[in-house]
């Protein structure tokens, strides 16, 4: 049984920072790309990074990158997020999703090639 869980989620002050992890089990987690969406109510979730299978590429959308680093730790099938100088727009559910599309260029990938999904975890950035 595929289980992707996310945790980490939480109220937090602008500028400072939070750990978004994702436990993964059930399917081949070094085989997948995994990426973070971000979803606020009444618009479309957003891509927010992403990372191929062996961790030595990653992408960021323009509004987070130089302040969001992931990660991904293929002994602990766990995906991470370090999210530093957050600003009160990063506001939104955090879902962790996994790929087994065989290419390598996670910065194409729209939300449709992404198999599994978390149930996602909130954070919520006070100004």
């Amino acid at each position: 049984q595929v289980q992707v869980v996310e945790s980490g989620g939480d109220v937090v002050q602008a500028g400072g920072s939070l750990t978004l992890s994702c436990t993964t089990s059930g399917f081949p987690f070094d085989d997948y790309i995994m990426a973070w969406f971000r979803q606020v109510p009444g618009e479309e979730r957003e891509r927010v990074s992403c990372i191929n299978r062996s961790g030595d590429y990653a992408y960021y959308t323009d509004s987070v990158n130089g302040r969001f680093t992931i990660s991904r730790d293929n002994a602990k099938i766990t995906l991470y997020l370090q999210m530093n100088s957050v600003k009160p727009e990063d506001t939104a559910m955090y879902y962790c999703a996994a790929s087994r599309n065989r290419g390598n260029n996670c910065q194409y990938f729209g939300a449709t090639l992404y198999n599994y999904w978390g149930q996602g975890t909130q954070v919520t950035v006070s100004s």
